[in-house]
């Protein structure tokens, strides 16, 4: 089953959408805070988006752009605004399709099978995980923030996987090691500490302060 998010701020165009959607067995999510619409795509991790360009506090181009910087997903726009400038623009952002309201329903279901089908036959499904605005791309080994994209090396990559993995919890330097010994990086104490400060400081450079805490004696944290 796939998963589609809405994001549209007409509640009765939204409910039509979604009550369509689910009739063709698909799962959706609407979203519900405009000023933060990326916190909740990355907490359903949809396999598609249909987007709304007139929206509150900030349009959709805006959301395109966040929603591009952590994940390559399907993007339908939705929208009034029909003229070809704005189908250039939505395009330009990132956008892979676009629907002029009012639209017929059959034509959006059309549109949604034919970009998943394009989309999910020839390729993986990304899989994303957030933690304090953070994003980890699980396909490219990559984390985001803020629009930047940090290349992590496989080490680096592994150490924050399990630790956003058990945000909120101590993980301790035997279960990071241990992780990282089944991916063939055998680590030592002292190599461990090296990784760990290289990795906050790439963090750091992006903005994230504090981002790994460690808990004396025990281990290191996030969320």
């Amino acid at each position: 089953m796939h998963r589609i998010y809405i994001v549209e701020d007409d509640d009765a165009i939204a409910g039509t959408m979604e009550k369509y959607l689910e009739t063709w067995g698909y799962q959706t999510c609407r979203a519900e805070d405009y000023t933060d619409v990326l916190s909740g795509f990355v907490s359903f991790d949809p396999q598609l988006v249909l987007l709304d360009i007139s929206l509150p506090f900030y349009n959709g181009y805006h959301w395109c752009r966040e929603i591009r910087g952590v994940s390559k997903v399907p993007i339908i726009f939705i929208s009034s605004a029909s003229e070809n400038m704005n189908i250039i623009m939505a395009m330009n952002m990132g956008g892979d399709d676009f629907i002029a309201k009012p639209f017929d329903l059959d034509v959006l279901i059309a549109k949604v099978q034919a970009l998943l089908r394009r989309t999910y036959d020839f390729a993986g499904h990304s899989h994303l995980m957030e933690c304090r605005g953070a994003v980890l791309n699980t396909s490219d080994a990559t984390l985001s923030y803020n629009g930047e994209k940090l290349e992590l090396t496989r080490s680096e990559y592994r150490i924050i996987q399990l630790l956003i993995e058990n945000r909120g919890r101590t993980v301790s330097r035997d279960a990071i090691m241990a992780r990282l010994w089944e991916n063939d990086s055998f680590v030592d104490e002292n190599a461990l500490t090296v990784c760990i400060t290289r990795l906050r400081r790439k963090l750091e450079s992006a903005g994230l302060f504090d981002y790994i805490t460690t808990k004396k004696g025990l281990g290191y944290q996030v969320g």
